[in-house]
């Protein structure tokens, strides 16, 4: 995974989950994967992208629910991927499943 130092997806864990998304100003968006999900290798290079191409304006992050169980519990995830968009630390939208890159942006832009 990239790194958020490198303009990639921050790697969001149970322990920092409250300072790096909930503790963001504006807009975060947080992939909830695991390494064994097929659709979640599908949607993670899209993110990274997309981490890529909105650093220093939108949060982005990923969070591997296998490793860091108590933060996918907490906000009901059951199904992977799910994306999960935060404006000021608050759920404002969720996409589950793959998603091509435009519904991703789409909710990028309308949240921003």
């Amino acid at each position: 995974m990239a790194d958020a130092a490198n303009g990639g997806p921050i790697e969001i864990t149970d322990a920092n989950f409250a300072d790096e998304i909930e503790g963001a100003d504006g807009l975060a968006m947080v992939d909830f994967w695991a390494a064994w999900c097929g659709p979640c290798r599908l949607v993670g290079p899209i993110v990274d992208e997309l981490a890529q191409e909105y650093s220093g304006r939108v949060t982005i992050g990923k969070l591997d629910v296998d490793a860091n169980p108590q933060t996918a519990f907490r906000f009901n995830v059951r199904s992977i991927p799910s994306i999960l968009f935060f404006r000021d630390g608050e759920v404002v939208d969720t996409l589950v499943g793959a998603h091509p890159r435009d519904s991703l942006e789409k909710k990028i832009l309308e949240h921003a």
